[in-house]
């Protein structure tokens, strides 16, 4: 099962991305040939998604050792490339677990030349692009045992193809309903400010021929009181140790929503998106983004060109608004700091 539409490619001289700045209107494409590039390119949202920036940043890595050259100070250019990397966005921890994976692989061949690391590194993040693939594919079909046959699916931001190097996180098990003959219909929340939902989700489930309905994201509610939801389905940019889960601003509310309405609330992410240093959602780190995304509609102004601006990218659900997290490894239900835990040890052992 091939998703329709492919958000990253890594070739060995450069990584190509789709510019989701241009989307649903223009189709184009970025190439990167280092890792400002790759910085720059994850900073403005070209990529996105947690998993894709994950896999994006280790092929950022990548490309900026492949610059280097014998003369070069290695330990000291491979952390500053690190570094630049991990300034790019806050929240997402799989940046951080990427990042953490390309610098294991040079601490496991410590004193090899240049050109063996460069070819290493290169390898590792073609590594962490196929993982994510799998990890995709065996998300969908963890998840596909909580999908009813004829459910109606709220989703908010972009979880899909364009979100992950595979199919998708909590689009992911989209897809696995609809290929598996679920006949699902999925409402997309339009995601204020920057639009991933109208913009992103609904074109990609119309290339893929899943049904969609555009809605505003204050129509959630109502949908629900009217019978309307049969599920909430959306994905994660960080799961503190307890289960609290960091996703698009918005997503607290959709769980308050549905918990007062008796909808099924279900978190889909893999387990990199675990973070055990972090104990609580209270001390997984906000990113706030520029005030325009909310004053602006692409390049016009919708609000007074002065006003002040609140912009956080992410809230914050606890966990006890979840009902189950759907990783790679299986479903945590309820998502606690124990069966979170359980899944882990279960896939460190397999």
């Amino acid at each position: 099962m091939r998703p329709a539409v492919c958000a990253l490619e890594l070739y060995p001289d450069r990584l190509r991305l789709l510019d989701q700045r241009r989307l649903p209107l223009e189709e184009t494409y970025v190439d990167c040939y280092s890792h400002h590039e790759v910085a720059e390119a994850i900073r403005s949202l070209v990529v996105r998604g947690a998993p894709a920036i994950g896999v994006a940043a280790a092929a950022g890595i990548a490309l900026g050792v492949r610059q280097l050259r014998p003369e070069d100070d290695f330990p000291a250019a491979f952390a500053a490339i690190c570094e630049t990397l991990a300034q790019t966005r806050p929240t997402a921890v799989n940046l951080f677990w990427a990042i953490a994976r390309m610098r294991a692989c040079v601490e496991r061949h410590q004193g090899a030349p240049l050109p063996e690391l460069q070819r290493l590194l290169m390898a590792e993040a073609r590594r962490l692009l196929e993982e994510d693939r799998e990890i995709c594919r065996r998300i969908g079909e963890h998840g596909l045992s909580l999908i009813p046959p004829r459910s109606t699916i709220l989703t908010h931001c972009n979880t899909g193809a364009l979100a992950t190097a595979g199919i998708g996180t909590a689009l992911g098990i989209i897809r696995a309903a609809h290929y598996g003959g679920r006949q699902v219909h999925v409402l997309a929340g339009e995601t204020r400010p920057v639009l991933q939902g109208a913009r992103l989700t609904a074109w990609e489930l119309q290339r893929e021929g899943i049904p969609v309905t555009l809605i505003t994201d204050s129509m959630a509610g109502s949908l629900m009181a009217q019978g309307r939801v049969d599920l909430v389905l959306v994905g994660a940019d960080r799961i503190a140790a307890n289960g609290d889960v960091a996703n698009k601003i918005g997503t607290y509310s959709l769980a308050v929503l549905a918990q007062a309405h008796r909808v099924p609330f279900y978190v889909a992410a893999p387990l990199s998106t675990i973070d055990a240093n972090t104990a609580s959602g209270a001390q997984i780190p906000i990113e706030y983004r520029a005030a325009d995304e909310v004053r602006k509609v692409g390049d016009r102004y919708i609000a007074p060109p002065e006003v002040e601006v609140e912009n956080p990218a992410f809230d914050v659900t606890p966990a006890h608004y979840i009902r189950a997290l759907i990783t790679e490894a299986g479903i945590a239900m309820p998502p606690t700091a124990e069966t979170l835990a359980a899944l882990q040890r279960a896939a460190a052992s397999s």
